[in-house]
C-alpha cells in the first residue's frame, strides 16, 4: 500500500495556456500505490482499478473501500502481463511479455491464450491493446518482452500491429514502426493513434477504414525535441477526441487537431494511464514503482 503523503500539487506544463482548463492548478496528485516493480497498463473496472507488475508477474487490483484503500494481488503468474483492457463483455483482456500472447480471462480469472502465433511463428512479446466497437481487438507487438532473451527468440520479421478478429482471424495491418507501443482509438473510432518508443519519439494516426484496416498514416505529434528522456508509451482519448499520451516530461494533452496544450509532470516517469472513477473523470498513471491518480475535467472514454 502506498505512504501517506501530504497534498502535493499537480505538475502543470501549460504551454498553450489551456491545459488549467482540463487539470485545475492546486489539483492534488495522490499516490494511490508504490513499493511495485514496474507498473503498467492500468484499466478501470466498475469500482476497482487492475494494473500490471511486470517484474513481480502479477496483476494487481486497488480499490477504494469504507475503511480505507486496498491493494492486493488478482492474479499472478500469467506470463509477465503489461497492458490491458475490457472486451464489448467486460472480459479482461491482457498483452503478456513472457507468454507471447494476447490473453483472455474468464469469470474465474483464468486466462486463455487468444492469440499467439502469426505466419507460423510466435508473436514478440504483445504490449499494448484495444477494443473496437465490434469485437476486434487491435495490439502492438514490440520485442521488449524478449530483449534478454528469457523468453526465446524473435520469430516475426517486424515488430507490427495486428488486428484480431472476433471469428480469430489475425492480420498484420502495418509494420512501419520501430518498436509499435501503446495505441488509443479516438471516441468515433474512425482514428487509431499508435506510438513509437523505438527512437522517433513520435505519435501516429491512422485511418480506420469500413473493414478495420489502417490507411492514410501520418506523423500526429513530434515529442523528440523534448529535452527530458523516455518515450511515447501508453495512451487514452478523453470524449473530446483529446489524445492523453505518456512521453518526456509526463502525460502530454494533445487537441485531435495535433495541437500540443502541454504536459502534467508526475515524481516518476508515466508509463500508461486509464481513466477510471465514477465519473470516468479520475485520470490514473501507472509511473515506475508507484500508481498516481488526478481528478480532471475531461471525461474519459468508458471501457467497454
Amino acid at each position: 500500500m502506498a505512504e501517506p503523503i501530504p497534498h502535493v500539487d499537480v505538475q502543470l506544463d501549460d504551454e498553450s495556456g489551456r491545459l488549467a482548463q482540463l487539470v485545475a492548478p492546486g489539483t492534488n496528485l495522490e499516490r494511490i500505490a508504490s513499493g511495485l516493480a514496474f507498473t503498467e497498463g492500468p484499466v478501470w473496472r466498475g469500482d476497482h482499478l487492475l494494473f500490471s507488475d511486470i517484474p513481480n508477474d502479477r496483476i494487481c487490483r486497488w480499490r477504494p473501500r469504507p475503511e480505507g484503500p486496498e491493494l492486493t494481488t488478482f492474479r499472478a503468474y500469467n506470463g509477465k502481463t503489461n497492458g490491458l483492457t475490457l472486451d464489448r463483455e467486460g472480459r479482461l483482456l491482457a498483452c503478456a511479455h513472457a507468454a507471447r500472447a494476447v490473453l483472455r480471462f474468464d469469470q474465474n480469472a483464468q486466462p486463455t491464450p487468444i492469440a499467439a502465433h502469426y505466419a507460423g511463428g510466435r508473436l514478440n512479446s504483445p504490449n499494448d491493446l484495444v477494443v473496437a466497437h465490434n469485437g476486434d481487438i487491435y495490439f502492438t507487438d514490440p520485442p521488449y518482452g524478449i530483449d534478454g532473451g528469457e523468453a526465446g527468440g524473435k520469430e516475426q520479421p517486424v515488430n507490427g500491429v495486428y488486428r484480431l478478429a472476433a471469428d480469430g482471424a489475425l492480420t498484420l495491418l502495418t509494420d512501419r514502426f520501430v518498436r509499435p507501443n501503446g495505441l488509443a482509438f479516438a471516441p468515433d473510432q474512425r482514428t487509431l493513434y499508435v506510438g513509437d518508443s523505438g527512437g522517433p519519439r513520435d505519435v501516429w494516426a491512422f485511418d480506420v477504414d469500413d473493414g478495420g484496416g489502417l490507411a492514410n498514416p501520418r506523423q500526429f505529434v513530434d515529442m523528440d525535441a523534448h529535452q527530458q528522456p523516455h518515450n511515447p508509451d501508453g495512451m487514452k482519448c478523453d470524449a473530446a477526441g483529446r489524445l492523453w499520451s505518456t512521453g518526456p516530461g509526463g502525460v502530454w494533452v494533445v487537441e485531435p487537431d495535433g495541437t500540443v496544450l502541454g504536459r502534467v509532470g508526475f515524481p516518476e516517469p508515466p508509463a500508461n494511464l486509464a481513466w477510471g472513477g465514477p465519473q470516468w473523470s479520475t485520470l490514473f498513471v501507472t509511473a515506475r514503482s508507484s500508481v498516481y491518480r488526478v481528478e480532471t475535467a475531461a471525461a474519459g472514454v468508458r471501457v467497454p
